[in-house]
């Protein structure tokens, strides 16, 4: 833990210099180097609200490193800033201390994805869905609160969400479907409806399974209330056929939610049809800049599997 500590205290002064505009061409760097090779991370720029919740997260681990609350935050506020490698091996120490709390590999499972080690997120969020199994779910805070203040997801449906995720991203589909049925089955609000929607959706079409995605969009209308996750709203409407594809279509966005409303426009082409065109667009997302996404990252496999198909 010696050499964590030394590399997290570096972390943070690079973090308030960054905050402070004076680093930012350093804050860009990370640990795998300057370009992004697989598996690769990059520190972003923090903002002085991001460096301040490092230090008071920081400050209470300090107070207590045995307190499961403070190793939770410490390891969510670090890898908000890119430094996921860094967030792991702080969820890590929490798995050595707390062995059977299930948002320890809940949450370093969700890095696994970011750093795209898919088997080992799968290894995580397996055995995290195995420690909650017949428990009673709770509600996890939001680190970054939407504009109402109202937590839209719990431990439950988080560790189903990127448990299905990952055998996604693997090309898994019908491996994905068990976790999406485990989503649904705690699934409380408009928010976790449309978010996992989205991705079962895709998941069944890509399985040829017609009937049932069309199924998965009868609950899915315009009036639902989302709060925060407006751009799968928006996405299933499109599969509905209430919103037009190219009218959603924007490859240059930076923001996580509108990479991940382009991935779903290009793999919406793939799945009737259209693979070149939906491999022109994977590329395309591929050039832009929010590599941290889940859509990117989905970009980044299923181009890998396309270019391999046509090669083979």
């Amino acid at each position: 833990m010696k050499r964590y500590r030394m590399e997290l205290r570096a972390l943070m002064v690079a973090l308030c210099l960054a905050a402070c505009g004076e680093a930012a061409d350093e804050a860009q760097t990370s640990a795998a180097g300057d370009g992004l090779p697989e598996g690769a991370e990059a520190i972003s720029p923090a903002s002085a609200e991001q460096a301040q919740d490092i230090e008071v997260a920081r400050a209470d681990y300090d107070a207590d490193p045995d307190d499961a609350d403070a190793i939770i935050w410490l390891g969510r506020r670090v890898g908000y800033t890119g430094a996921f490698r860094d967030a792991i091996e702080i969820f890590s120490e929490g798995i050595e201390k707390y062995p059977d709390d299930a948002r320890m590999y809940r949450h370093r499972g969700h890095r696994w994805i970011s750093v795209r080690e898919f088997d080992r997120a799968i290894e995580d969020l397996s055995h995290a869905a195995d420690l909650v199994r017949g428990e009673e779910d709770e509600v996890e805070p939001d680190g970054q609160p939407n504009a109402r203040g109202i937590p839209t997801s719990t431990l439950q449906s988080n560790i189903h969400y990127h448990l299905a995720l990952a055998r996604y991203l693997q090309g898994d589909f019908a491996g994905a479907l068990p976790s999406y049925e485990a989503y649904m089955a705690v699934t409380t609000n408009p928010d976790q409806l449309v978010a996992i929607s989205h991705w079962w959706y895709m998941a069944l079409r890509r399985l040829g399974r017609d009937a049932e995605a069309a199924a998965v969009l009868e609950p899915v209308t315009a009036e639902l209330d989302v709060i925060e996750n407006t751009s799968y709203h928006r996405l299933l409407l499109m599969y509905r056929g209430e919103l037009d594809a190219d009218e959603l279509w924007d490859p240059e966005s930076g923001d996580p939610a509108g990479v991940a409303v382009a991935y779903g426009v290009a793999t919406w082409h793939l799945y009737n049809g259209r693979e070149a065109r939906a491999a022109e667009m994977y590329r395309r997302i591929l050039e832009g800049s929010g590599w941290a996404g889940f859509g990117y990252i989905a970009s980044e496999a299923d181009i890998a599997r396309l270019e391999a198909d046509a090669g083979g």
